[in-house]
């Protein structure tokens, strides 16, 4: 099955050498996430002039969902495998599955980059954290952080706050740097994966005060 974005007259116009070269950047940024990081990567589709590559007309979240057609990387992938199985979906957008390996802590950009400083500044174990187009960073933090996440803002006395802070757990799905991000632009890292944090980010307890705070505040 084929995967286009805006049509044959938009994928003329680009040259064979630049497909080449984009689609290896993609398969290396892929078997990177797989081979290095532990992570299970899915094809996902694009949005171009607000329509998505799915196909869908009604589509209710163009060029931010996975491709219903397209198998899942799994981790451990190496770049040979990411290649053949990239091959199928070429132009496919980098999307990485929540509630395996990690949840994601959502808060606002502004509040995220704010509190990221603050984390850094007390030594706090942090994992990875991406700022996305539309304005929003995302804590890389433990599975299972979307069922505790009551309770421990209970714990802490904000659970009756009014904070833009919301949790992503299994079912949910993140778009990955260097990927675009349903037609806004490309998502990147505040603060990239590492051997240490990628495979076992912290607890989301001990992140959750401090961007609450900063939440709240803001």
């Amino acid at each position: 099955m084929g995967f286009t974005i805006g049509g044959s007259r938009g994928i003329s116009q680009i040259r064979p050498g630049s497909r080449r070269r984009a689609r290896t950047a993609e398969c290396t940024v892929v078997a990177e996430y797989t081979g290095l990081w532990g992570w299970d990567v899915a094809p996902g589709a694009r949005a171009a002039s607000g329509e998505c590559s799915c196909g869908a007309g009604d589509c209710a979240s163009p060029g931010a969902h996975p491709l219903g057609f397209a198998p899942e990387v799994p981790a451990g992938a190496t770049l040979d495998e990411v290649a053949r199985a990239w091959a199928r979906v070429p132009g496919a957008a980098l999307l990485l599955p929540v509630g395996r390996t990690f949840d994601i802590l959502d808060v606002a950009a502004p509040a995220g980059r704010r509190a990221l400083v603050r984390l850094e500044r007390m030594g706090l174990p942090l994992g990875p954290v991406t700022a996305t187009p539309e304005g929003r960073c995302q804590f890389f933090v433990a599975p299972g952080a979307a069922d505790e996440l009551p309770q421990l803002l209970y714990r802490m006395g904000w659970d009756d706050a009014d904070l833009d802070l919301h949790c992503l757990g299994p079912g949910a799905h993140i778009t990955a740097p260097p990927s675009d991000h349903a037609g806004l632009g490309p998502v990147s890292w505040l603060r990239p994966p590492s051997l240490d944090t990628a495979a076992a980010p912290p607890e989301a307890r001990l992140l959750l005060g401090t961007l609450a705070y900063v939440c709240h505040r803001s």
